[in-house]
C-alpha cells in the first residue's frame, strides 16, 4: 500500500537527446531501510537519483513522499520535502570552513543579522548526535576526504534531510572511513528512521551496508530484492544482462629483472608545489607493482614523470635500463613503455578522430602498416584494428565513427586495446577499469595478468582497493607524495593498508622517534 512507502517513483520517464535513461521506472522506498541502487555506467541510477532531488525534470511519472504527489522542481524543493543528497564530487567552497559550509543558503538571522552562534550551537548538536564529529572552524580544503564526506551529510542533516541520496559515497575512501560511513549511515537510521539511498558499484559493500537492492540497466530497473536473498554473482549478472565468473585470477612465474627504476624523485604539480616527494620504487618484469593511495597525494604526478608527460624537479628515472629521465613520451615509448592513462578523453584518445585512427595511434610508422614511411597499407590496418575491436569486446560508434560519441566506458576500451596490444615489456597503468561494466573489468583484469604472466612489468595505479588487491604482487603506499609501505599483496589486509594510505602509521613511527629521542 502507499502509505508503506516513504517515496514513490512511479512510471519515471527521462530522455535526453538520443537516449532515454530512464525507461519507465518504478521504485518504492520504506522508512528506514539502505536501499542500494546498482548498475553500470549509464544504466541511469544517478539520472534517476537526479531526478528525486529536482535536478532534472522528468517526461513523465510523478512522485509520492509519504503517499501524497509532490513537485520537486528543483533542489530547493528537495529540501524541503526533507530530501538531501551527498554528490560523488563534494559542493563545498574550499576556502569557507567547515561551520560556513553546513549552513550556507539557510543562515539563521534575525531582522537581517547572521546568528551565528544559533547556527553553531545546532550543527554542533548534530554533531554529537549522529557521530558526525567535525572541527566547525576548520576550513575546507585542510580537512580529509572522508571528513569533507561529514560535511556534507551534516548539510543535509542541518536542513532537516529524512531521505538521504549517497553518490559513490566510498569511491575515495580508505577501509577504515568506509567502515566508519557505514557506522554512522546505522546510527543515523537507529536515531532518525531515515531512509538511505545507496548509488554504488561495490558489491561487497551493497552486502555489509543494504537492506534491498534495486538494479538497473539500460535505463530500466531489471531487479528489486532484499539483500539477504540475492548473492554478488546474481546482482553483477543482472547488471550486465550475462553471467559474470570472477574467477581467481591464475599468477604464474617468478619476478625477473627491473624493468622500471625510480630513485630520489622529486616532480611538482600544477600549482608548483612539490607532488612527489623523494620517491623510489622499482617495477620487475613478471610482476604487477600496485600503488595505494587517496587521489590526490602525488600518485598522478609520480605516473606522469615516468611516462614523460610531466618534468622532474630531480631525481632519476629509468626503463629498461636506460635513463629516460626528461624524454619525451613518445621517446619513452620507444624504450618499451605502453600506458593507460588516467584521464582517457584529455590525454588517451584524439575525440575528433575515428576509433581506427585511435586503435592504431603510436604504430603508424610501422613497416608492417607503412610502406616506404608514407603510404599506409589500408587492408593490413584494417585487419589489425578489427581484430583488437572485437577481441576488446568495443560497441557504440564502430570502426569508422568518432571516438568523442562514445560513452566513457568504450572510449576506456579503446585506449586499453591500443596499449595491450602494443607488444611492449612495461606496462603503466592508471585506474583502469574506472567507468566501465563488471563484465569488462573481469576481461581487462584477465588480460593485465596475462601480461604479467608473459614476463611484462606492471605498474599500476588505480583508486579502487579492490583492483589493486586483485591484481598485485607487490603494493607500496603513497601519502603527500611519500612512500609510506611497501609490501606483498598477499601478507597484509585492506585495512592495515588503510593506516598506510593516510599516514597514520608514518606519524606513528615519527611519534615513537620523537618518544626515544
Amino acid at each position: 500500500m502507499a502509505e508503506d512507502y516513504v517515496i514513490e517513483m512511479l512510471h519515471i520517464t527521462k530522455e535526453f537527446p538520443g537516449i532515454k535513461a530512464n525507461d519507465d521506472i518504478t521504485l518504492q522506498l520504506r522508512k528506514g531501510e539502505v536501499h542500494a541502487l546498482l548498475g553500470e555506467n549509464g544504466a541511469g541510477k544517478s539520472t534517476l537519483m537526479s531526478v528525486l532531488f529536482g535536478l532534472y525534470q522528468p517526461e513523465q511519472g510523478k512522485i509520492l513522499k509519504n503517499g501524497k504527489e509532490v513537485a520537486i522542481r528543483n533542489p530547493n524543493d528537495a529540501n524541503a520535502l526533507g530530501i538531501g543528497m551527498v554528490h560523488q564530487h563534494f559542493k563545498l567552497v574550499e576556502c569557507f570552513s567547515v561551520l560556513d559550509n553546513i549552513i550556507l543558503g539557510v543562515e539563521p538571522n534575525k531582522m537581517g543579522f547572521l546568528q551565528k552562534a544559533e547556527a553553531r550551537k545546532k550543527v554542533m548538536a548534530l554533531s554529537e548526535k549522529y557521530g558526525l564529529r567535525v572541527d566547525p572552524d576548520a576550513l575546507i580544503s585542510d580537512i580529509s576526504v572522508g571528513m569533507q564526506q561529514r560535511v556534507e551529510i551534516l548539510k543535509a542533516l542541518y536542513r532537516g534531510a529524512d531521505i538521504l541520496i549517497l553518490d559513490e559515497p566510498t569511491a575515495v575512501l580508505t577501509p577504515q572511513e568506509t567502515a566508519e560511513l557505514f557506522r554512522v549511515i546505522r546510527h543515523i537510521i537507529e536515531e532518525k528512521n531515515m531512509t538511505v539511498i545507496l548509488i554504488t558499484h561495490k558489491l561487497g559493500e551493497v552486502m555489509a551496508i543494504s537492506d534491498r537492492v534495486g538494479i538497473m540497466r539500460q535505463g530500466r530497473l531489471v531487479g528489486l530484492s532484499d539483500t539477504k536473498d540475492i548473492t554478488e554473482k546474481q546482482i553483477a549478472s543482472m547488471m550486465v544482462g550475462r553471467p559474470v565468473l570472477f574467477d581467481k585470477l591464475e599468477k604464474t612465474g617468478a619476478p625477473g629483472e627491473t624493468m622500471i627504476s625510480v630513485e630520489d624523485l622529486y616532480v611538482r604539480d600544477n600549482r608548483g608545489l612539490v607532488a612527489v616527494n623523494g620517491v623510489s620504487l622499482q617495477a620487475r618484469a613478471g610482476e604487477v607493482l600496485g600503488i595505494a593511495a587517496i587521489e590526490g597525494n602525488g600518485q598522478s604526478e609520480l605516473l606522469e614523470a615516468i611516462t614523460g608527460m610531466r618534468p622532474a624537479i630531480s631525481g632519476k628515472i629509468t626503463v629498461r635500463g636506460q635513463d629516460s629521465t626528461g624524454l619525451s613520451p613518445g621517446q619513452i615509448r620507444a624504450l618499451g613503455l605502453a600506458h593507460v592513462p588516467e584521464d582517457r578523453l584529455a590525454t588517451g584518445v584524439d575525440p575528433l578522430a575515428d576509433v581506427s585512427d585511435n586503435l592504431l595511434a603510436g604504430r603508424q610508422r610501422d613497416k608492417e602498416f607503412n610502406a616506404l614511411g608514407f603510404h599506409l597499407r589500408r587492408s593490413t590496418i584494417e585487419r589489425y584494428v578489427s581484430g583488437i575491436y572485437e577481441k576488446f569486446d568495443i560497441r557504440g560508434a564502430g570502426l569508422h565513427g568518432k571516438v568523442g560519441s562514445m560513452s566513457g566506458g568504450n572510449m576506456q576500451k579503446v585506449v586499453v586495446a591500443r596499449e595491450f596490444s602494443h607488444d611492449t615489456p612495461v606496462l603503466v597503468i592508471s585506474n583502469p577499469s574506472r567507468g566501465i561494466d563488471i563484465g569488462a573489468i573481469e576481461f581487462i583484469h584477465t588480460a593485465i595478468i596475462d601480461k604479467r604472466n608473459e614476463g611484462c612489468a606492471v605498474l599500476l595505479s588505480s583508486a579502487d582497493l579492490d583492483e589493486i588487491f586483485r591484481l598485485s604482487d607487490r603494493i607500496v603506499t603513497m601519502y603527500e607524495g611519500e612512500i609510506t609501505g611497501e609490501f606483498r599483496a598477499d601478507e597484509i589486509t585492506k585495512e592495515e593498508i588503510g593506516y598506510y594510505m593516510t599516514g597514520s602509521r608514518r606519524k606513528e613511527a615519527e611519534e615513537a622517534h620523537e618518544t626515544t629521542h
